[in-house]
This record gives structure tokens, sequence and C-alpha cells, in this order.
């Protein structure tokens, strides 16, 4: 004969009813918690579709080659790259030691291991006249330097929404191989989020 004791039909009942209560809390939560802002729908609002913006100019697939120093970071974590690898005077790298020497045209085959090399077309920096400086920026001053076309190369923003929805080295962002994290937005929703932005005017943020 079993030893177990049964639950009686009152307690039983009861704990039912509380599972009942904290299933409901818990979907009342879900559907009103804030969605992260990188993950939040542009809509009409033209500060939104920055903030998605942002988030992946920020993220380190864009802004470890998009930096204020000579010296391109590595990783998710933005180290400074290996090597002592430099900017150079056409952002290819310096002399003896540029980008493509190790960065071929696509990633390497998954066997070499995920910190190999990366690869994609005409790896490189900005140049040093225009290094389009995202990190440590705060969003402010990164809506105002996407717009200076001084800091751009010349690309007015519709150029610049061009490099982002067309260039293959751009591209690699969303596709950078091995356990490197990607942008938290794909790249057709970025576009979408920088088109609509920039068709409203492209508002910058107050701070």
């Amino acid at each position: 004969m079993s030893s177990r004791r049964s639950v009686p039909p009152a307690l039983r009942a009861a704990a039912t009813a509380a599972g009942v209560i904290a299933a409901a809390y818990f979907a009342a939560y879900v559907a009103i918690r804030p969605l992260p802002a990188a993950a939040q729908p542009a809509g009409g609002d033209p500060l939104a579709a920055f903030e998605v913006l942002r988030s992946v100019l920020q993220h380190p697939r864009c802004q470890n080659c998009h930096i204020p120093g000579d010296a391109p970071l590595q990783y998710d974590e933005g180290l400074r790259h290996a090597q002592y690898v430099m900017r150079g005077p056409t952002g290819h790298g310096a002399v003896a030691m540029e980008c493509s020497t190790c960065h071929r045209d696509a990633n390497a085959p998954a066997s070499y291991g995920d910190r190999s090399p990366p690869g994609a077309p005409d790896w490189h920096l900005p140049p040093p006249q225009t290094k389009m400086v995202f990190i440590g920026l705060s969003p402010r001053q990164l809506c105002e330097t996407v717009k200076d076309r001084q800091a751009t190369g010349g690309k007015d923003l519709q150029a610049m929404l061009a490099h982002v929805r067309d260039d293959k080295l751009v591209a690699w962002g969303w596709e950078p191989g091995g356990t490197r994290a990607r942008p938290p937005v794909s790249r057709a929703d970025t576009v979408a989020a920088m088109k609509a932005w920039i068709d409203a005017g492209a508002p910058c943020p107050a701070a």
C-alpha cells in the first residue's frame, strides 16, 4: 500500500487557482513590458527610427572600425587589434601590414576557428582624413556625424543610405562568422528605419 498522502480537494483547488492567477499576472506583464529600444518599431516617430539606426552603428560590428584613434578594435569586447595593426594613410593599413594581408574577400571556413580573421571585399577603415567616428558618441553627436559630409567623406544622407543598403563590407556586419554577435536589427530593418528617419527630415535627439 502506498504511504503517500492524498492532497485535500480544497488545497488542490487553492493551488490551481493560485497557478491561474500567477499565469494571468505573467501574461499581463509580457503584454505591457516595453521592448528594448533597438527592437521598438519605428512607426511614424523619426527619433525612434534613428534609435534603430544608432543601435546598429554603435554595435561592435560597426563601431570597432569607426574609431577616433588609428588602432582598430576586435571582437565583441572591443579589444585593441592584435599585431599592432594601424589605420594607415588610406585606411587600408600601414605599409607591409595592409588589411588585405589577413582579411580576404570572405570569412574563412568554420574549421579555421571562431576567431580566424573575418573577410569581406575591400576590408578597411575610413581614411584618416574622414574617420567617421561612431564609438563613444552620444546619440545626438552620432546623428550630427552621420549628417556631416565632412565626416562622411562627402556622402550626403542619400549616399549614406545607399552605403548601408548596398556596400558589401557593411553587409559583412550581419554575417560576421564565428561566434561574433550580429547587430540587434536586421539589415533590411536598419535600412527601412534609416529611410524613414531621412524622409522625416533627419532630426537629431536632444542629447
